[in-house]
C-alpha cells in the first residue's frame, strides 16, 4: 500500500456548537476537544479521528456520506426518533449472505451531511 490507514476525516460544518452536540450528544461519538478561538472540533472513531470545522473559503466545503456502526439497529432508530430525529430512510436490509445480514438506516446531521447507521448481524 503507498499510503498509511485513513486516520482523519474533516467535515465542513456551519455552526461548529451544534454539531458538537450532534455528534457527542445524540449519536454518542467520543469527543475528544474543541480548539479554542476557533470552530474546530475533534472526535475519535475507532482508530479515525473526525474534524468538524467551519470552512475557510467555499473550496474547502465538504459534502460527506458516514457509516456509523450499531449493535441494534431498530434500538437506535427508536432512540434517535424519540429524540425528535426524523429518518431519510428508515431501517432497510442491505444484504443476506448465509447466516450474515447488514440493515441500515440514514439520517442527516445539521448541516445536511448523510449519516449511515449500519448494523451487521448474524441470522438463523
Amino acid at each position: 500500500m503507498a499510503v498509511g490507514p485513513l486516520t482523519q476525516i474533516y467535515i465542513a460544518v456551519r455552526n461548529i456548537y451544534s454539531s458538537i452536540g450532534f455528534y457527542r450528544d445524540i449519536l454518542g461519538v467520543p469527543f475528544l476537544f474543541k480548539v479554542p478561538d476557533q470552530p474546530v472540533a475533534y472526535f475519535q472513531s475507532g482508530n479515525v479521528r473526525l474534524c468538524l470545522g467551519k470552512p475557510e473559503s467555499p473550496a474547502q466545503a465538504t459534502k460527506a456520506l458516514i457509516y456509523f456502526p450499531v449493535d441494534d439497529l431498530d434500538a437506535e432508530y427508536v432512540r434517535l426518533s424519540r429524540i425528535g430525529l426524523e429518518f431519510e430512510q428508515d431501517p432497510y436490509l442491505v444484504r443476506r449472505s448465509g447466516l450474515q445480514e447488514v440493515r441500515m438506516a440514514m439520517l442527516r446531521d445539521p448541516d445536511g451531511h448523510s449519516i449511515a447507521l449500519v448494523q451487521e448481524r448474524q441470522v438463523s
